[in-house]
């Protein structure tokens, strides 16, 4: 996160009225919306697959994926491909499906802050630190726990539609 306390860069992204971010060395880059090719007896947060640049891209819903309700696609409507390690040579590439795209930052470590285990939407372990910004929060996200956490293997099941 902040090794030898060291600023981050971080790309924060909005779900509904809260900011999320992922580290900037996680996103490989940012799309247009579009549709993607559904797969059967998939998961809800599961959308289907893409094509980016010849590759077949798991697409997610991270909304759904957090828990909050699904959401129609708007012009704002982004995907951010993401590399996720899996435990192999090679991350997985999965595609964030956000409702939109707010910047880059740089947080100093000043402004990093424990997850805090109190419960509610989202799970602690989901969560790889809380960042401050202006009056508000960022919740920086950490994506291999988040598609992993569920009791089976997740990131497994997504490499193999891929």
């Amino acid at each position: 996160m902040t090794a030898g306390g060291q600023d981050i860069q971080v790309v924060v992204f909005g779900l509904g009225e809260e900011e999320f971010g992922l580290p900037v060395a996680s996103v490989r880059e940012i799309l247009d919306h579009r549709t993607a090719y559904r797969v059967p007896n998939a998961p809800a947060w599961f959308l289907g697959l893409t094509d980016v640049r010849g590759l077949s891209v798991p697409m997610v819903d991270l909304r759904v994926r957090l828990g909050m309700a699904p959401a129609d696609a708007t012009l704002a409507t982004r995907i951010l491909v993401v590399d996720v390690p899996v435990g192999r040579e090679t991350p997985l590439a999965l595609g964030l499906v956000v409702d939109r795209v707010l910047d880059v930052s740089t947080f100093a470590p000043g402004s990093v802050e424990a997850s805090p285990d109190i419960g509610g939407r989202w799970r602690s372990e989901q969560i790889e630190a809380i960042l401050r910004r202006d009056a508000g929060f960022v919740a920086l996200l950490d994506a291999a726990r988040l598609f992993g956490s569920d009791g089976h293997d997740t990131l497994a099941s997504l490499a193999i539609a891929a």
